[in-house]
């Protein structure tokens, strides 16, 4: 088996608390069956929208990253499967998919 993560991509989060508990019984219910197959490592966790981008050995930080950037990580958890192959297919029941989302999945380096 072998280590990936999930890295979720936009999507848009609920301003109803009804709608928004619904969303989060969604991932909870998805997290759990992963952990019940043995795929789930550590199911993350959903990241705050503000931050910052350093660049050039620390010498220019600037607010970001911005909420209409395409690349904005709102989250991330990490799996084992066999291969990417197989990642990919269980990110398939990602609830993020619902809300116009993404999951980007890569492998994680053994060092």
């Amino acid at each position: 088996m072998s280590e990936f993560v999930y890295l979720y991509r936009g999507g848009s989060r609920s301003d109803s608390p009804a709608e928004g508990e619904k969303q989060m019984q969604r991932w909870v219910a998805w997290l759990q069956e992963l952990g019940a197959k043995g795929h789930l490592k550590d199911q993350g966790q959903p990241l705050e929208p503000e931050g910052r981008v350093v660049r050039d050995k620390g010498r220019t930080i600037t607010d970001g990253p911005y909420p209409e950037s395409k690349d904005i990580v709102g989250g991330f958890t990490l799996v084992e499967a066999k291969d990417l192959g197989q990642a990919a297919e269980l990110a398939g029941g990602c609830p993020i998919f619902e809300v116009g989302g993404l999951v980007e999945v890569r492998p994680i380096m053994k060092m």
